[in-house]
């Protein structure tokens, strides 16, 4: 059968990373719930897992655990979630009139992998090209971090950041790679320890050989 004909389970699909569209998958009502009452309730279904798993809640190193779970949750590793987390963006006219390829690399990203919801970690490397504005250096970590917080794909994470990026500056002219270990597949399933992945995205004048290799060259993924 063809590859292409096949149908596959949802178990499939998660162990092959695909993702259908570079939005995140989220409920139209996804914000119902305030982040406190979300906190609350995901407490009260983690500590199910615990006790399914046959932990005992009354040792007192985890009967806070549910509590901080759910914090963590909503706070810090799934905070990308919320658009009320965005960073905002500011611009400033380039002044210096540089045109040539401003390059921000080895920015540190933490995600998760949304099929298995184990760490992702690795860094992104961001170049643009001005089109009369450029923006803060912060911005571009806190860009990449707002996006990292929230399980992911890598593809899917790569494609929200250049098209962020995008938009901002007003420009096609945006190059995005990212390189990143998946504990995915470092803690289970195949237990590779060596693999990583890299994914890019590359916009406008970065489609031409010689800026996309200038831009290659300036970050040296992987040194």
């Amino acid at each position: 059968m063809n590859k292409t004909n096949e149908i596959y389970s949802d178990e499939e699909i998660g162990e092959n990373h695909y993702s259908p569209s570079n939005e995140t998958p989220l409920r139209t009502n996804a914000f119902e719930l305030d982040d406190d009452a979300k906190i609350d309730a995901i407490s009260v279904h983690f500590k199910e897992i615990m006790n399914i798993l046959g932990l005992d809640l009354n040792d007192d190193s985890l009967k806070g655990t549910p509590k901080r779970v759910a914090k963590m949750y909503v706070k810090e590793l799934f905070s990308g979630l919320n658009p009320e987390n965005k960073p905002s963006i500011t611009l400033f006219d380039n002044s210096y009139k540089y045109n040539e390829i401003l390059v921000e690399k080895d920015i540190k990203l933490h995600s998760n992998c949304e099929h298995h919801f184990v760490p992702i970690v690795g860094f992104a490397h961001i170049g643009y090209v001005s089109s009369g504005k450029v923006i803060g250096l912060s911005k571009l970590h806190r860009i990449v971090d707002y996006y990292a917080r929230r399980p992911q794909v890598q593809e899917r994470l790569t494609n929200q950041i250049a098209i962020a990026l995008k938009e901002a500056l007003s420009t096609e002219d945006v190059a995005v790679v990212i390189h990143a270990d998946h504990q995915c597949v470092s803690m289970r399933g195949v237990k590779d320890q060596t693999s990583s992945t890299i994914t890019s995205n590359f916009g406008g004048i970065f489609e031409k050989a010689d800026k996309r290799n200038e831009f290659l060259s300036l970050i040296k993924v992987g040194k």
